[in-house]
């Protein structure tokens, strides 16, 4: 199964009972800041979730995502993430 956006949007606006438009405009931001980051050559660590960053190589360059302790808990990867998941 696939969430979009605007279903994302919409999940995030029903648990903070918020406006659609406040929720979009927040997830927009985020996402451009994190689009931004990366094309700079930041990396964008979000806790509990995971990093994102570039890794270059001799000839060309990698997007990379490697998820939290929190996240790999729960796909049952070597973790050592001790909370509720």
């Amino acid at each position: 199964m696939t969430i979009s956006k605007k279903d994302l949007i919409k999940r995030i606006s029903q648990k903070l009972d918020s406006n659609l438009k406040e929720v979009e405009l927040v997830v927009d931001a985020t996402l451009e800041e994190i689009y931004q980051s990366l094309k700079q050559g930041e990396s964008v660590n979000i806790r509990n979730f995971g990093t994102f960053y570039i890794k270059h190589h001799r000839d060309s360059i990698a997007f990379k995502f490697n998820p939290a302790q929190k996240l790999r808990k729960l796909f049952g990867w070597s973790s050592t993430y001790k909370g509720e998941i």
